[in-house]
């Protein structure tokens, strides 16, 4: 039987290109569309090279409405979206609120609007663990308090969850699985796809995998002095691939209508906290390449310890992170490596 088309937005992305090819290997055909602010067009081979199948691609921003309008009349039988078009940097996120505020929310408003005069069936929205700020208790359930976001990045998710929420209730005729990331890290394991950010990368793996490299002179640990085993920030680390697999379930859950609400939740973690200093270890205990480090300041923004209660989701989707955190930085750091001998870094 034919599968319906999928539309992944931000689909060059880091975990959107890993879920692309999770799609195209469960039989969706699939619809990328990225404005390669944070990503590269030539991501698209690598997909290809993996998958056997070259996605369609097109280059526009989401923000933009009569772009989107094309691209939905262009291809009127996408059935469902996963929305992973957004900044996503805290610390970014902190100096410049406007831009996250104006490419996150915009973005996510046009696709509902598209949604509804196109006869979309359901979205996967990609939030985030930010939105339970500092929380009560680890691990963290589905039920813990929302509390005041520390950074217009985990505020933006917030709104989105409740724009969606307030759509559907409103009588939106689809339905919506939000799925909370923990922190995605690792690359496939082909190498060919992984997380390649423009520019100074603002998340923590690419820091270390460029540090290790060479590329970088130093990787700064933020803060030692947080109330934890080792003073650093303890985080849920989550295989990338692990990450994208969750959502190829999510999007047949909702076109199955399998749902049992409108509007799931599930929490995407491993269940495990591990430490930045416990990761950067990790790293080096499974590829024998050593990190320069420096402790430096607490950066704005930052939350002490957060990991996920995975239970949720585990029951109810019928998926679990697999992947342990070894073999996940093994596939950082080859994925690095095929970087180098691409003479891309």
């Amino acid at each position: 039987m034919k599968k319906d088309r999928i539309l992944v937005t931000g689909g060059t992305g880091y975990i959107g290109s890993h879920t692309v090819v999770e799609l195209q290997e469960a039989g969706y055909p699939v619809v990328i569309v990225d404005n390669l602010s944070n990503s590269n067009r030539d991501v698209v081979d690598g997909i290809e090279k993996i998958t056997g199948i070259r996605p369609d691609f097109v280059e526009a921003d989401c923000t933009d409405l009569a772009a989107m309008e094309k691209l939905f009349s262009d291809y009127p039988d996408i059935k469902g979206i996963i929305n992973f078009a957004a900044s996503k940097a805290v610390g970014e996120s902190m100096q410049k609120p406007i831009l996250y505020y104006r490419n996150n929310l915009n973005t996510l408003m046009n696709l509902l609007d598209m949604m509804a005069k196109y006869g979309t069936k359901g979205i996967v929205f990609s939030s985030s663990c930010t939105v339970y700020g500092e929380p009560d208790e680890n691990p963290v359930t589905e039920s813990a308090p929302i509390k005041k976001a520390t950074s217009p990045y985990g505020n933006t998710k917030q709104i989105s969850e409740e724009i969606i929420e307030d759509v559907i209730r409103a009588g939106a005729p689809f339905k919506s699985v939000i799925l909370r990331y923990f922190n995605p890290v690792g690359a496939h394991p082909s190498a060919l796809i992984g997380e390649l950010p423009n520019g100074v990368p603002q998340n923590l793996i690419p820091f270390v995998t460029q540090t290790a490299m060479g590329i970088r002179k130093e990787l700064s640990v933020f803060g030692n002095d947080y109330n934890t085993p080792d003073g650093s920030c303890i985080r849920d680390y989550i295989n990338v691939v692990d990450l994208a697999k969750a959502h190829v379930i999510a999007v047949e859950r909702m076109l199955e209508d399998k749902s049992e609400a409108p509007v799931e939740i599930f929490n995407l973690g491993t269940g495990v906290g591990l430490s930045v200093l416990e990761l950067i270890d990790s790293f080096e205990r499974s590829t024998g390449v050593k990190v320069p480090r420096k402790i430096v300041g607490r950066r704005a923004g930052d939350i002490e310890k957060v990991w996920a209660n995975p239970k949720h989701a585990n029951d109810v989707l019928g998926w679990k992170a697999e992947t342990p955190i070894d073999d996940t930085m093994k596939s950082a750091w080859a994925w690095q490596c095929a970087l180098r001998e691409r003479g891309i870094m």
